[in-house]
């Protein structure tokens, strides 16, 4: 029976035509393989391109590569030529050993990869960032680095022109992985004060104390504070403690949210306020879930609280969510404070802090492929403000009723 071609399963599945094995002639000799195809079909190479056209290599090369050096009607005809003839372009990655450009930009993402598409603030950082990018002519490589993940090879083989590192540990070992490679680096929002590398961020210790400054104004000195620790100890700690207890620990994990907490203290501070009576607890995770899950943790054993702030929008509207299901009024009975300004903050009627998420994508993206040579590393800060809305109001008389 005649050899025919037939479908065969590739590695992830899909169905290529493949030729079926061949077999040995009767002297036990295999026919010659058939030299392999190039990609595109038969004449499509740059130089038939150009020989189709009229031009040189090197003008039919600028359709691809330098598109501003030929008028718009030559390089649609090099173009239509390059389709007929089945040309698909220049090789990608000969391209990227020629020129020493992969034209893409490496993001080391410090949680699940999922996170990067899920929560608010992110998506908008995100957002500026791929826009950036978009009209640069880069693309995005995104490089999940969770808490726990040990192996820095992803970073270390990753084919980009630099590099953008968001709230990372100042130990962590993927951090130092891209500190270790010849391409830019910028850092947004922490870890603070890297010696030669580029920062990018908001001074979340000062924008916190903007929001702090206004819950303590409103009379409010029994606060509960709800933040994001992770790290193995997190779930033996989430009962709530006293701020100067909990202030100190994941310091360098977590820089923003070491800088925000400290933001409460200074406006205590200025306002002679006490913060003895100012309460922590931490979640592993940035999610609604986890606030409301936080609240019902402060209210049961402190119901004399007249205030929970929280150290992201997300994180307090659960805790909005968890006052509602238990019919407590906000802020008749209780101010609810957020920060981040995220859409559905407004929504709720959150008081909070707005920073510029869209904006610190673009700044960070802008500030790594800038170009310009620099004598010190730069710093970028950018601009928050307060935004108070319905949630927040004077502090009450009287204990809170538990539900």
């Amino acid at each position: 029976m005649a050899d025919i071609d037939r479908p065969v399963a590739d590695r992830d599945g899909s169905l290529t035509d493949r030729p079926s094995p061949q077999r040995p002639s009767a002297k036990g000799e295999l026919p010659t393989a058939a030299p392999r195809a190039r990609r595109g079909l038969p004449g499509g190479t740059l130089a038939a391109v150009a020989a189709s056209v009229g031009v040189s290599r090197t003008t039919a090369s600028n359709a691809y590569n330098r598109p501003d050096q030929l008028s718009a009607e030559l390089r649609e005809r090099i173009l239509a030529a390059a389709e007929q003839l089945g040309y698909a372009g220049p090789d990608p990655v000969a391209r990227s050993l020629r020129t020493r450009q992969a034209e893409a930009v490496g993001l080391l993402v410090g949680e699940r990869l999922g996170y990067a598409f899920s929560d608010p603030g992110a998506v908008e950082f995100m957002h500026g960032l791929g826009e950036a990018c978009s009209e640069r002519g880069r693309s995005l490589l995104m490089i999940p680095t969770p808490p726990g993940s040990e192996k820095s090879d992803t970073v270390l083989r990753a084919a980009v022109d630099g590099f953008i590192v968001t709230a990372s540990d100042a130990a962590d070992r993927h951090l130092r992985a891209v500190l270790s490679r010849p391409q830019p680096a910028v850092v947004v929002d922490g870890p603070l004060g890297l010696s030669g590398v580029d920062f990018v961020g908001i001074d979340d210790r000062a924008a916190f104390e903007k929001v702090a400054a206004h819950v303590i104004g409103l009379g409010h000195r029994r606060i509960g504070v709800v933040s994001v620790r992770r790290g193995e100890d997190v779930e033996a700690q989430r009962r709530p403690r006293p701020l100067g207890e909990r202030i100190a620990l994941g310091q360098g994990q977590h820089p923003v949210r070491f800088e925000r907490l400290m933001g409460l203290l200074a406006a205590a501070a200025k306002l002679g306020v006490s913060a003895e009576e100012f309460l922590v607890t931490e979640r592993p995770y940035n999610s609604r879930e986890e606030g409301t899950l936080a609240a019902r943790e402060l209210l049961a054993g402190h119901p004399e609280l007249t205030a929970i702030m929280a150290t992201t929008d997300i994180l307090a509207l659960g805790a909005l969510d968890e006052l509602n299901s238990r019919g407590i009024g906000v802020p008749q009975q209780l101010t609810v404070s957020g920060f981040d300004d995220v859409p559905a903050a407004a929504a709720a009627g959150l008081t909070t802090v707005r920073q510029p998420l869209e904006e610190k994508g673009r700044a960070a993206i802008a500030t790594l492929l800038d170009g310009r040579p620099r004598s010190r590393a730069k710093r970028v800060i950018l601009p928050t403000a307060l935004v108070v809305r319905a949630s927040s109001g004077p502090v009450r008389s009287g204990k809170l009723l538990s539900n």
